[in-house]
């Protein structure tokens, strides 16, 4: 009688499988993984211990993961489109300097593929880059940016860096305060904004009548102001930085020497501010806003503003190649005027949120002056909005 027994028991084949082989029940284990403990890891049929992985090869397998997946991300951020263009724009003031800086030392190459200068002339040109969006980032006096914000332009001011550029520059060497300019023509750049706002609120504060005791003379800029001055055509004139430099330095060359005035610096307008107003003497006058979309992209705005930052500070360390630089790009300024001018101005780039009480002073003194130089009110939150958060 044959036996008929086969070769290989099925179940002790299982049970005891041949050296070298693995089973696993998958359905066990799918089980086990689903957290049902009454089937759970002893209807699995384990692998031998032979096969588990040592720990320090799950380390190294999990540094690994690690390790790829910052590279990824890291070069997915590096390979972030930059910006088409960025365009910097700003007056032919103190302002401007730092930005000048930042396009010519290629600060900001990384973050669009143009970055440009352009100047602006005089506020009503300000104002039609400002609410047609033909500029980024806005060089500007401060109480225009407000009445921008006020008027519905996209803009968050960012910083003031210009806090004592205004001096009246006379022929006549007596002339030490504002009240010695009683019945005397006066040549006013930029009216309504920020040299005769500031000089209004003075004057004001010292019993004078603009419009009855001065006889202002209302031109384009600075540049015309201190043009009239040297060819003789006024005697006195409010000029900004670095506009009044470039008029006393024209006084002592060729050939502008044998036709011009001696000129002096008669009146700092700060000192003025702190002491009329028993404050530092010191004018929240300038910053930089960014306009439009750019205001949406924090991590840039924090960018430009440190940049910024950066590059005023070399423009006050390097004022000779600041000069040279400014004067490259701005053609009504000479690069001595330039330099000179960094000397005697009041420069440093604050942030908006620590700007901001000296801000509000100087609106509430405008807005009870006329409301409609900062647009009808003080601005809101949104304004300072630009400000790096601590």
């Amino acid at each position: 009688m044959h036996d008929r027994r086969p070769s290989h028991d099925h179940a002790n084949h299982h049970a005891n499988p041949p050296r070298g082989l693995v089973f696993v029940d998958r359905s066990a284990r799918r089980l086990a993984c689903e957290g049902r403990p009454d089937v759970g890891a002893g209807a699995a049929i384990r692998p031998r211990r032979g096969f588990a992985l040592p720990a320090w090869t799950r380390a190294v397998m999990h540094v690994c993961v690690v390790c790829a997946f910052l590279l990824v991300t890291g070069i997915v951020h590096a390979q972030a489109p930059k910006l088409p263009k960025l365009t910097l724009a700003g007056p032919s003031a103190a302002v401007s300097n730092a930005l000048i800086h930042m396009v010519d030392s290629g600060a900001l190459n990384d973050l669009a593929e143009v970055v440009e200068f352009v100047p602006w002339r005089d506020p009503d040109q300000l104002r039609v880059m400002a609410l047609d969006g033909r500029a980024d980032v806005l060089a500007m006096p401060t109480n225009v940016a407000a009445n921008l914000y006020n008027r519905g332009a996209k803009l968050q001011l960012i910083n003031v860096s210009t806090w004592g550029v205004l001096w009246l520059v006379s022929r006549d060497p007596a002339l030490k305060s504002l009240a010695d300019l009683r019945g005397k023509e006066l040549a006013m750049p930029f009216r309504g904004d920020m040299p005769d706002i500031v000089l209004q609120l003075l004057a004001e504060q010292q019993g004078l009548d603009v419009r009855k005791d001065l006889q202002l003379r209302y031109v384009a800029s600075p540049v015309d102001a201190m043009q009239l001055l040297v060819m003789r055509r006024v005697d006195h004139a409010l000029l900004a930085e670095p506009a009044a430099s470039m008029a006393l330095r024209k006084t002592g060359s060729f050939p502008l020497s044998v036709i011009a005035p001696e000129l002096h610096r008669s009146v700092d307008l700060q000192q003025e501010w702190g002491r009329v107003f028993a404050r530092a003497a010191r004018i929240p006058q300038a910053g930089i806003a960014v306009m439009g979309a750019l205001r949406e992209r924090p991590e840039l705005v924090a960018r430009i503003e440190a940049e910024y930052a950066r590059s005023l500070a070399w423009c006050k360390d390097n004022a000779e190649a600041c000069g040279k630089a400014v004067a490259a790009r701005i053609d009504l300024l000479s690069p001595e005027a330039v330099t000179d001018s960094i000397a005697v101005s009041q420069l440093e780039a604050v942030s908006v949120a620590d700007a901001r009480a000296e801000l509000e002073f100087m609106f509430g003194k405008l807005v009870a002056k006329n409301p409609a130089l900062v647009g009808g009110k003080l601005p809101d939150e949104g304004f300072y909005a630009g400000a790096t958060k601590p």
